[in-house]
């Protein structure tokens, strides 16, 4: 038996929208240093939250530049 589709739409419940958020930034992230790793390639990533807290990663060791 397979997953059900999740409906895209804002995730009303603030705690609920919290928990998810941290979930998806993890996997997020996990993928982008998999890909950079895997296809040898230079990614950048940045996440913001909502409540302004960046999150970044980068796979050169040059750091990003946020201007």
């Amino acid at each position: 038996m397979g997953r059900r589709k999740t409906e895209m739409k804002r995730i009303e419940n603030a705690a609920r929208r919290k928990v998810t958020f941290s979930k998806r930034r993890s996997s997020l992230l996990k993928k982008a240093y998999e890909l950079s790793v895997l296809c040898d390639v230079e990614v950048g990533l940045i996440v913001f939250s909502s409540l302004g807290k960046l999150y970044e990663f980068s796979s050169s060791r040059c750091s990003l530049t946020v201007g």
